[in-house]
């Protein structure tokens, strides 16, 4: 270093305001005497760059950082050691020891060298395990790759923390007042990873796309009357035949293509592509390994909203749930994701011992059910399932089942953070009150052989079906059926099976689950199980009662949100008095994250993995 560019580094450090120096010494040295954690010695660089370049760089800056005559190829390890020592050096007064001072020079060209690096590849990656597994790199054939590509295709809209649906791609909507003809208004400020602007175009092409070409959304070719866009306000206009109250809703879960891609693609359920997969969210799929059981995403460098922290976002999906929490226990991944599921509840004590893990919790909009065969005695008896309710032991569910992580649920069905909850009388388990019951509803062991007689005089013996994954729970309701006087077997089929026997109504009781978008599909509240005019996998299509119809369809028929919140607490008063179905414990979504990162919350539709937190958590 020259006398002169000494003399130029001196006098413009004595420019540099006492105070702002005083506080950036003070920073600096409790830094410097602490072990540097993940992320500081980063943002130490980054301070001392600024110090560097305001006291060094600058006066020798006719000269380029080059002039320092050596290679300025550096680790990101080797720079912030460096950047330390000559710090310590410099503001603490300390030796130099063994390691040779560098020049000031030197460093700030390396350092402008790492960061030029640092901004085209950006090396933070966040994992998340997840036992969710791709069965194929088909982006609209695979539905767990669809869940995992909101966040490189986001849909028009999203729910909020509340559970309400506000825009996402898009920015505001509205609707006509016969609820016909819906208007979406598209951000200005979205761009395709390979750098085409996000048009009304693509959101129309998307919507009619999904219903020519996938069976789950054949509705929308149907009902889909026209369309039309508007570049002048950056809209589209979808027209239905009939009032559709719940587009908003529905359009929270279809993810947005690039019509310039996909418009050449036939076939898209077995289009099956490795990757990349262009995207218009804060990141694209770059990469579907299937060897390797990975997902990997990568920053859209066209991205016009909040940076996000990371890199590159990884989700790795194990076959075996073990291995997938293993995975976190090992520190391979920073959090886990099950699409309406919660991390296994006996591995949380283990995940916490290892002293990483943050864990968030919320009350699931999903449940698990006791649906009764409504088309058949004595289940189609009121009064015989009301005494069912009283026979079942709902805190000792919640003890032996979800080990305490939930709560005994209400007759109403529908769980307390779902929107329009009403609190109504929560279930009650009481042996004697079902069995007082039972008697007075006309239900009698008049030949005391310890089993309750029907009312065509014969012993009342009770199926329940159930899958494998409910096999304790079958076990724990035989033994409360029996306590009651009522005889019970469990009859265990696999998932076909049930679905077979469950449409055909064969059998007494039947042991299954909501998840979040069953609780919200159809009339919402989860109405879309028991309507009897409905079809599908998970429905039991079990109540016919015209009621029940008119009230859905009333639901079906307004967005008005105080006309909608009347009719969910009309809805649920009807599931507390009728009780087509029995809930049998309301349980907390559990997902545990490395607590080096913040920011996490989780909405009720798709729980943590939604856009707000891949933009939003960092590291602490």
């Amino acid at each position: 270093m020259g006398d002169a560019e000494k003399r130029g580094g001196s006098e413009m450090k004595d420019e540099i305001k006492q105070p702002v120096r005083q506080r950036l010494k003070k920073g600096l040295k409790q830094g410097l005497r602490q072990e540097p954690k993940r992320g500081l010695k980063q943002g130490m660089i980054f301070t001392v760059l600024i110090l560097m370049l305001v006291a060094n760089v600058l006066p020798a800056g006719a000269a380029g950082t080059g002039d320092a005559g050596e290679s300025l190829s550096i680790s990101k390890a080797e720079l912030s050691d460096a950047i330390i020592l000559y710090m310590k050096v410099l503001y603490l007064g300390e030796e130099e020891g063994e390691g040779e001072l560098p020049e000031a020079e030197f460093l700030a060209g390396a350092a402008a060298s790492y960061l030029e690096q640092a901004a085209e590849s950006d090396g933070s990656v966040l994992k998340i395990a997840t036992p969710s597994v791709i069965k194929s790199a088909s982006f609209i054939g695979d539905s767990s790759l669809g869940v995992f590509a909101h966040l490189s295709n986001p849909p028009l809209m999203k729910m909020d923390a509340d559970g309400h649906l506000v825009g996402q791609l898009a920015e505001s909507y509205e609707v006509s007042e016969n609820n016909t003809k819906w208007t979406f208004y598209i951000r200005d400020d979205l761009y395709w990873s390979d750098g085409e602007k996000v048009t009304p175009e693509d959101v129309e092409f998307s919507i009619r796309y999904y219903g020519k070409e996938t069976p789950w959304a054949r509705w929308i070719n149907d009902t889909l009357e026209s369309s039309t866009v508007s570049d002048a306000d950056n809209s589209v206009t979808l027209k239905f035949n009939k009032p559709y109250t719940r587009i908003n809703l529905e359009f929270a879960t279809y993810n947005i293509l690039p019509a310039h891609v996909w418009e050449s693609i036939e076939n898209p359920m077995e289009y099956v592509n490795e990757g990349p997969y262009v995207g218009c969210g804060p990141y694209y799929l770059k990469l579907i390994d299937l060897n390797a059981g990975k997902l990997v995403f990568e920053k859209n460098p066209y991205w016009k909203g909040k940076a996000p922290a990371f890199g590159n976002v990884e989700v790795h999906y194990y076959s075996n749930v073990d291995v997938a929490t293993l995975a976190l226990e090992k520190g391979d991944a920073d959090t886990y994701y099950k699409y309406a599921g919660s991390y296994p509840y006996p591995n949380i004590e283990q995940l916490e011992k290892t002293g990483n893990f943050d864990f968030l919790e919320k009350t699931n909009i999903g449940l698990v059910f006791l649906a009764p065969n409504l088309k058949k005695a004595p289940l189609s008896d009121l009064e015989f399932r009301d005494a069912l309710s009283y026979a079942i032991n709902y805190e000792e569910l919640v003890r032996l089942e979800i080990l305490g992580y939930g709560d005994v649920p209400n007759r109403g069905f529908v769980p307390p953070s779902m929107e329009a909850f009403k609190e109504t009388e929560k279930l009650e388990y009481s042996p004697e009150k079902a069995r007082a019951a039972l008697e007075k509803a006309g239900y009698a062991d008049s030949n005391e052989n310890g089993i309750l007689e029907g009312k065509d005089g014969k012993d009342i013996e009770l199926e329940i079906l159930i899958r494998t994954d409910y096999t304790r729970t079958g076990e724990l309701l035989k033994e409360y059926l029996e306590e009651v006087g009522l005889a019970a077997e469990l009859r265990t089929v696999d998932k076909d099976t049930w679905f077979a026997l469950k449409d055909s109504y064969a059998y007494d009781l039947t042991v299954t689950r909501s998840t979040p978008w069953g609780m919200l599909m159809h009339a919402s509240w989860g109405s879309g199980y028991f309507d009897s005019r409905r079809t599908g996998q998970g429905v039991m299509h079990n109540v016919d009662d015209p009621e029940f119809l008119e009230l859905c369809d009333e639901i079906l028929a307004t967005t008005d949100p105080a006309e909608l919140e009347t009719c969910a607490h009309e809805l649920q008063d009807y599931y507390a008095e009728e009780l087509p179905a029995i809930p049998l414990y309301w349980n907390n979504v559990v997902t545990p994250f490395n607590r080096e990162f913040d920011g996490w919350y989780a909405d009720p539709l798709y729980g943590t993995y939604n856009l707000e937190n891949f933009v939003n958590v960092h590291e602490v």
